[in-house]
């Protein structure tokens, strides 16, 4: 076995490893940073750890924009969170991430209505899916994931600069250790699977948060990326039409009863948009509140 291949398997055995704490241990953002005046955006607001993530923004005083593909469950996550918080500063803006033209009248509404983007989180994703495309003809996770974010985050990026100092959060998972990205194929059209689609989009997702971070140095605008740990959450909807009906019971029974909750899987978003201490911290991964740089080493030394 080379050295190399001793190196993948370490580094799965270690994914593993942080991959079953999660199911162990769940730790809570204690920061007690106050956002006011401050205005964030979360993709995919509306449900599981991106509501989570807005709850907790909100509480601190953060007006925060729901980027949603459905505005009438962006405004239901709206009136649950305004239970539970005293006068939230809330935005409902239509995001569609299957389609660049929504993306574009997503980002030019925020450009003309808002002075400043302090923080920016890449939160919403789909899984788990047969084979489809977006509307612009890209596969569709790898679409959603990780092209239309990198769109995004372009999109507003001078505002963002401008906001100095700010954070641009991007949010994929430890699957993307078993990534890889084959650029002559960027479709998959000769060997698609919902779980290589899936990982690669997510690898997509740490490569341009470290590339971000060599960009952006000097600017004010620091970047970060995540494991959010083993969710129970409605990512993997797809899981019995585009594998078996069998596979998704199974997830579904294993992920009630051993996957943590929304909120604590939203601790590291948090934890990476509101720690004071990682102002001066960029382009790296995290888990809870521990840098990974393990994850990061292998990147570099298994290029795409």
């Amino acid at each position: 076995m080379s050295v190399l291949d001793l190196s993948s398997v370490f580094d799965f055995l270690y994914a593993l490893f942080i991959y079953a704490r999660g199911f162990i241990f769940g730790r809570k953002c204690h920061s007690t940073a106050r956002l006011n005046g401050k205005t964030v955006i979360v993709t995919g607001g509306n449900t599981g750890i991106g509501k989570e993530t807005v709850l907790d923004l909100a509480s601190r005083g953060a007006k925060v924009i729901l980027a949603c593909r459905d505005v009438q469950k962006g405004y239901e996550a709206v009136m649950d969170i305004s239970e539970k918080v005293i006068k939230p500063n809330l935005v409902v803006n239509r995001l569609d991430l299957a389609s660049f033209a929504s993306i574009k009248s997503f980002a030019q509404d925020d450009l003309e209505n808002e002075p400043y983007i302090h923080i920016l989180i890449n939160n919403a994703g789909v899984a788990a899916l047969p084979k489809s495309l977006t509307e612009d003809g890209y596969e569709m996770q790898f679409g959603v994931n990780h092209l239309r974010h990198f769109l995004l985050t372009h999109l507003l990026l001078d505002r963002i600069k401008a906001s100095a100092p700010a954070r641009i959060i991007n949010v994929p998972s430890i699957a993307h250790i078993c990534g890889h990205i084959d650029l002559s194929d960027i479709n998959l059209n000769s060997n698609y699977s919902p779980a290589t689609a899936y990982f690669r989009s997510k690898l997509a997702n740490v490569l341009f948060t470290r590339e971000l971070a060599k960009r952006l140095k000097g600017t004010g605008v620091t970047t970060y990326c995540l494991h959010p740990g083993a969710l129970y959450t409605t990512l993997s909807r797809h899981i019995e039409y585009s594998m078996s009906k069998f596979s998704g019971w199974l997830y579904e029974f294993c992920s009630r009863l051993f996957f943590k909750s929304p909120m604590i899987g939203a601790q590291t978003t948090i934890y990476c948009a509101v720690e004071e201490k990682l102002a001066n911290e960029s382009g790296n991964y995290y888990c809870y509140d521990v840098i990974h740089k393990r994850f990061l080493e292998s990147i570099r030394a298994s290029p795409c």
